[in-house]
């Protein structure tokens, strides 16, 4: 066959490129298919060493069944819909100028339309089975709801409708939406490409056969609309706006009387359309449909958005305030439901300016404040503790309570990890890095109101826990992955010596995954992207993988449903270390519930500095619940749920929808071990009073005007400018007969008053289950004296004199840092104490931890200090202070108040605080002589030095207060 001139010639691929080309293909397909089936089978094996695999198939299953309903009806959909307009073209095309230049169009595709047609049905379809799977939870909830036993205060719908199924309906309808509107595309440029649909020409434009289609789908969609109008008139009940400049979720007063008629005028006017539409089926005419839509859509514009706006400027925005007081009114009791804030002890608190000293004293708050701060001690911890470098102690500390010669302590608490960063050059490797120094080791922990005679923490020997298994192989600075395990009389490999004594250990846990098999070292290996796990004999056939090892993570893929709190924390339950994790049932569509960002709520100056202390993530949401306790195993990494609120409806729905993944409540409270440590969560609290700032009004007129809305003050001893942290304390509130384990927040005015208005409390010991979650607040009466918050308190102590005398000293031009301890606010003696710790480290040297120095009081107006609370509250009460001439009560400025000088303040010695009588000082001396001979025994001359400057200083006073002979005659 003769060549033809005008194409170009072929080229021959050799046959072995021919053959290259689909065997590479063939291998990236297999390799990125083996890929994700080792991250599919990785987990699956993962939730079989918790014993949650029904978690994760039930939820595997969801995913998979929503991508295939979803997906194949809107694939489907499409590609049928374009088949048929395809079906339905006519047998005759108008020879218009139109219709032949769409005719190479046709003639291009026709050889391919089979193929287009199913492709653009698979790639929608993959997309909308791809979004509809991400709606699990929502499917979830609306298949398993349960009634809340409310109704909401406009449509009189039991709350259920508006949490559980009214997100459900809003998917479904808009997915129908985008199915409508996607098949009404396809099929016009369908029939509009085969001549079904022209744009030029006489006569029709369309044929009956296109008509027909086109009116139905048509019909459809504003049928939908209809429906998307009246499920809007719930949707109000759940929507953001302002009331006045108050944030407001509700509907308001121009919702009720103008926008719900005006949903409901607007859903019978679209049902009117789509009748019309489908009524085109018999009709040969677009004149009533076009007309039907039109009025549809100047009504929409006149009657849906012109006649709110109209009706808001002219009946509301004059009387604004009275207008809306009844909906405020509902949003304030709705949004204190919501939050748990609806049952809230409100107390007046005619607060003295000064408290008084002496019966503040004698209270258990005061016995009990807490001069360990576990935001700052974290170093000392480490250097007193961590018995090898490749240790260390999270920072912050936490706090808890243990039972300690028969009397309940609060103690700063923490384990020793394991934290491989600190293994030097020669150790890092992949060998040690993966099965030599694999966990962590023992408990660790301090009374807060107790510190030792050199400032430091006064640890608990570990017979004050009973014995338990003390090595953390599960914490929060675990590595990412480690191997453990070995065959029975192999040579222990896993480093196990805090006390240097050289030992190692092999784990017998039993939990992570079986890793010796060549199966599962493959998987492991492609994972984790590590030819080690593959080629390494450290892997045995004995061997365990231990991976996804931080407490808040396993929680959350055990229970994915469940929002954790950002700050887990161990205790010695049961002869094992567990960590105690609060998770939360939360929503978005509570009704007439102020809608508050979990990420601001809970942001605070320990979480802004924090590696361990998590932020919750910017989620809206309207309600919250501490449904759930979960405790992890630190030895073995078992997670175990337990049901907290028996009445959340929300986690009822959770626990049908994942049957037995968590435990009865009933089997919490035979663990009276645990329970003893169970304590309210910080992140609810936090969300609780940054609501509670707005909600503590009740007059609707207030709310409407802001001017009586709160803050919660900065914390005024850190670099960062974020609010002040919650704090735990054992106190007793004024008007309760004993004191209590709490978590406490001051408030402080809106604007640049920095007095107090009000202090929260909420009752955090398990134990009492009567008293357990009872929150408190004091309200500072108006008219009574201006209390200083935490900023005046904090300028009060920097502008003492006598104080920044001490602080200066203590600073030793430069060779040492002070470091402001936590700021408690304390109300005791028919007012405000405020206690704070002093801290030195220095600032140069191996030893740079810090040590308490000071303790610094205020009453409100007077200050002092002491090497002790007793002694400061001491001087404090003799008037170790009193208030400048340039205090003016109520003017909302620091005062300037002036404390007595110690003896060393006069002399320009190191400090050594105290009451400068003579025994304090041989006591000073005392403890100088011990620092130094620690030091020296540590071979830290750096803090040997210091020590004996500070023991000469004692000396020289010694002298100075040493009676001296009376001369005779």
């Amino acid at each position: 066959m003769p060549r033809d001139p005008g194409r170009a010639p072929r080229i021959a691929l050799p046959r072995r490129g021919r053959v290259l080309v689909p065997t590479l293909v063939i291998l990236v397909v297999l390799g990125v298919g083996f890929a994700l089936f080792s991250t599919f089978y990785t987990e699956l094996l993962w939730y079989r060493s918790v014993d949650a695999s029904g978690v994760f198939t039930r939820r595997i299953g969801v995913h998979v069944g929503l991508f295939v309903v979803f997906g194949g009806l809107l694939g489907g959909a499409v590609a049928g819909n374009t088949y048929l307009a395809h079906r339905l073209r006519p047998t005759y095309i108008p020879g218009s100028a139109e219709q032949q230049s769409l005719d190479r169009y046709r003639m291009g595709i026709e050889p391919l339309r089979k193929v287009a047609v199913i492709a653009l049905g698979v790639v929608l379809g993959l997309l909308a089975g791809l979004s509809a799977s991400s709606h699990w939870k929502t499917y979830l909830l609306w298949r398993n709801g349960t009634p809340f036993g409310k109704k909401d205060p406009q449509f009189g719908k039991d709350i259920s409708f508006f949490v559980f199924d009214l997100p459900w309906i809003r998917f479904v309808l808009s997915f129908a939406f985008t199915l409508v509107v996607l098949c009404l595309l396809a099929s016009a440029l369908t029939h509009y490409l085969y001549g079904g649909v022209r744009l030029q020409g006489f006569g029709d434009r369309t044929t009956d056969a296109a008509r027909v289609h086109l009116s139905v789908l048509l019909g459809l969609f504003v049928l939908l609309k209809a429906v998307a109008y009246y499920i809007d008139r719930y949707s109000l009940a759940v929507r953001e706006s302002k009331v006045g400049r108050a944030d407001f979720t509700g509907l308001t007063y121009t919702d009720i009387n103008a926008l719900l008629p005006a949903k409901t005028i607007l859903a019978w006017v679209a049902l009117i359309c789509a009748v019309l539409f489908f009524a085109n089926v018999v009709r040969r005419t677009w004149l009533l449909p076009a007309l039907g839509l039109g009025s549809l859509v100047i009504a929409a514009v006149l009657i849906g958005g012109l006649y709110p706006a109209v009706y808001q400027q002219f009946r509301v925005k004059p009387s604004e305030a009275d207008r809306e007081a009844a909906q405020i009114t509902k949003n304030i009791q709705q949004t204190r439901a919501a939050y748990g804030l609806d049952a809230v002890k409100v107390q007046g608190y005619a607060a003295q300016r000064a408290a008084d000293v002496q019966t503040a004293a004698a209270s258990p708050t005061l016995a009990s404040s807490r001069l360990i701060d576990p935001y700052v001690v974290s170093p000392t911890f480490t250097a007193r503790q961590q018995g090898q470098t490749w240790y260390e102690f999270p920072d912050p500390l936490d706090i808890d309570r243990y039972t300690i010669d028969g009397k309940e302590t609060e103690v700063a608490v923490a384990v020793r990890e394991v934290d491989t960063s600190k293994l030097n050059a020669s150790q890092r490797n992949w060998t040690n890095e993966r099965t030599v120094y694999t966990h962590g080791y023992g408990f660790v922990a301090a009374a807060t109101d107790n510190p030792n005679t050199e400032g430091e923490p006064s640890f608990l020997s570990s017979d004050s826990f009973g014995k338990f298994e003390p090595r953390v192989y599960f914490g929060e600075e675990s590595p990412d992955y480690s191997i453990v395990g070995a065959p029975k009389g192999a040579q222990p490999v896993e480093a196990d010596d805090p006390s240097g004594s050289s030992r190692s250990n092999t784990y017998q846990g039993g939990g992570g995954v079986e890793v010796g098999s060549l199966f599962h070292r493959v998987l492991y290996a492609t994972k984790y992207r590590d030819s080690n796990l593959l080629l390494s004999n450290r892997v045995n056939s004995s061997s365990r993988i231990l991976y996804d090892r931080e407490p808040r993570d396993r929680v959350e893929k055990v229970a994915p449903w469940l929002t954790v709190d950002g700050d887990p924390y161990p205790a010695v339950v049961g002869g094992r270390i567990v960590w105690i994790v609060d998770g939360y049932t939360t929503s978005s569509s509570y009704p007439y519930s102020t809608r508050q960002k979990l990420g601001e709520a809970t942001a605070d100056a320990v979480t802004q500095t924090s590696s361990v202390v998590a932020q919750q993530d910017d989620r809206r949401v309207n309600y919250i619940r501490n449904s759930v306790k979960a405790t992890v195993d630190a030895y073995t990494g078992q997670v175990t749920l337990y049901q907290w609120d028996t009445s959340d409806p929300v986690l009822k729905a959770w626990r049908k929808a994942f049957p037995g993944t968590v435990h009865p409540r009933a089997d919490l409270d035979k663990n009276t071990e645990l329970l003893a440590h169970v304590r309210y969560p910080e992140d609810l609290f936090k969300v609780q009073r940054e609501l509670y700032t707005r909600y503590h009004v009740s007059d609707p007129r207030v709310f409407y005007s802001n001017n009586d809305f709160w803050k919660i003050p900065q914390d005024p001893t850190g670099d960062v400018k974020q609010d002040l942290p919650p704090y735990y304390l054992t106190l007793q509130m004024p008007g309760t007969s004993e004191s209590t384990f709490s978590l406490t927040t001051p408030f402080s005015p809106i604007g640049n008053r920095e007095n107090l208005t009000g202090f929260m409390s909420v009752d955090s010991d398990a134990t009492d289950p009567d008293s357990y979650g009872t929150l408190r607040v004091l309200t500072i009466p108006a008219a009574s004296a201006q209390i200083n918050g935490p900023q005046l308190a904090q300028s009060a102590f920097k502008s003492n004199t006598a104080i920044a005398q001490q602080i200066s000293l203590l600073q030793r031009g430069g060779a040492s840092e002070v470091v402001y301890g936590n700021l408690l606010t304390l109300p005791a003696g028919r007012g405000f104490l405020y206690v704070e710790p002093i801290y030195v480290r220095p600032t140069a040297g191996t030893a740079r931890f810090p040590t308490l120095q000071l303790v610094l009081v205020s009453d409100g107006i007077n200050a002092a200090y002491g090497n002790s609370l007793a002694a400061a509250l001491t001087e404090l009460e003799r008037g170790g202070g009193t208030p400048s001439s340039g205090d003016t009560s109520g003017s909302g400025t620091a005062p300037q108040t002036s404390a007595t000088p110690s003896p060393s303040a006069s002399t320009g010695a190191t400090p050594t605080p105290g009451t400068g009588t003579l025994a304090a000082t041989i006591a000073d001396a005392e403890a100088a002589f011990q620092a130094g001979q620690r030091a020296l025994r540590d071979g830290d001359f750096t803090a040997y030095g210091e020590a004996q400057k500070r023991l000469q200083a004692a000396i020289e006073r010694l002298a100075q207060l040493s009676p001296k002979p009376t001369p005779t005659g």
